[in-house]
């Protein structure tokens, strides 16, 4: 005897309903090329590049190389004359707490004593702060404004409470992220560009993480590499770049990177860097003690991290639903791998006799935040971030442990 849905009890018949939606999901799927064969992903050139990305669970054999030329374009940049001290820039992910990183990025100007960074990297947040941080204090401006000039719908749009399940069940994500693509697009243009290829030339690395979810690795984008070939499509993927390391996976949707290889078209998906990893400086496979005995004198190295985001954790009754331990458990894991990563850096810069220098969300900012990218929330962040970087007691000479906020 068929049981019809409507007469099992409501439970059941929810169950039913979520369990035949999750099936066609499949049916549901969006159109895309294949990825490139996952043994060859690899070594792919992109925009006929050999350096246009690195991979940092692969040899470090390719980012030594890279380093290698940084050192050689920085020397003849210098002609003859003592090269000074080198520093580095890791900005961590973080959401709307990318806040407190651009905050912290002007007041450091307003300090007087930011210095002009041999590398910067960024992962999502992070990402939209970096090429902005490489550039220098010209571009303060412009990153005032997106993280502070914006509304919420000016970064994302989210559907209506039907379309949400909808998309749920059968989208590749809940948010529509085209207004960010959009705020990427109005500064991430020409000019910005030909300004990054220029300091690229000088001996200058700007790197932003991604995660191919093909092949779930962490990919590395050389951005100034692709700033100086002059390919027509290096804007349109510098761009697509910005956005996928910021793509959020299942609440913004992935972004596919068309690649070539033996005549035929690939597209790659990408998504947020901090899928693999939430902040990062270089492999520690790569010594920089060892890469500089030999080459050049020894200098004077510091590392600058900053976490878009706090140490301490936040302690709250977490109610039994799924959801609501799904997103628990999830804001857990992200949290301990960042201050990982963190942990890691610190090490590597230890045993390669290079400064460290760490910044963080403190336990005294309390801004309540109505939603995500609450307009007020980033403001007040943004505000508290340009204080400790003007005042320059916002830096620690390594990790903290972590606290606890207190309960509710």
């Amino acid at each position: 005897m068929t049981v019809q849905p409507e007469r099992l009890p409501p439970l059941r018949r929810a169950a039913m309903l979520f369990l035949a939606a999750l099936l066609m999901t499949g049916c549901a799927s969006y159109i895309r090329l294949d990825p490139p064969p996952a043994t060859e992903t690899e070594d792919i050139p992109v925009l006929g590049l050999p350096n246009a990305r690195f991979w940092l669970d692969a040899s470090p054999e390719r980012l030594i190389r890279e380093g290698r030329m940084m050192a050689e374009r920085e020397a003849a940049t210098a002609q003859g004359r003592p090269l000074g001290p080198q520093n580095f820039l890791a900005l961590s992910g973080g959401g709307d707490n990318g806040a407190f990183g651009a905050g912290m990025m002007l007041g450091w100007t307003a300090s007087g004593t930011r210095p002009q960074f041999n590398m910067v990297t960024g992962i999502s947040a992070g990402a939209l702060i970096a090429p902005f941080a490489f550039l220098g204090p010209d571009y303060d401006p412009a990153l005032r404004d997106v993280f502070t000039g914006q509304r919420a719908q000016d970064i994302l749009l989210l559907p209506r409470q039907v379309a949400a399940v909808f998309s749920l069940f059968f989208g590749e994500a809940i948010a529509d992220t085209s207004p960010l693509s959009r705020l990427i697009a109005r500064h991430a243009n020409e000019e910005m560009l030909a300004a990054i290829a220029a300091e690229y030339a000088k001996g200058r690395l700007l790197l932003i993480g991604t995660t191919n979810l093909d092949v779930q690795r962490p990919v590395v984008w050389n951005i100034g590499a692709i700033a100086a070939s002059g390919h027509p499509d290096a804007l349109g993927l510098f761009r697509r770049i910005l956005l996928a390391s910021a793509s959020i996976p299942g609440a913004f949707p992935p972004v596919l990177v068309e690649v070539q290889h033996q005549g035929r078209v690939f597209q790659e998906m990408h998504v947020d860097g901090g899928a693999t990893m939430q902040v990062f400086l270089y492999p520690p496979t790569i010594n920089l003690r060892g890469e500089e005995r030999g080459r050049w004198g020894p200098r004077q190295r510091t590392a600058h991290v900053i976490r878009n985001g706090r140490v301490d954790v936040e302690a709250s009754r977490t109610p039994r639903g799924v959801l609501s331990i799904t997103r628990r458990s999830a804001a857990t894991l992200l949290h301990y791998s960042g201050l990982g990563d963190i942990s890691r850096i610190h090490l590597t810069t230890q045993r390669d006799g290079v400064g460290f220098r760490v910044a963080y969300i403190g336990r005294e900012f309390d801004h309540p935040r109505r939603e995500p990218f609450d307009p007020a929330y980033m403001r007040a962040l943004f505000d508290y971030g340009f204080e400790r970087g003007r005042l320059s007691d916002g830096w620690r000479n390594e990790p903290s442990t972590v606290g606890v906020m207190g309960a509710d």
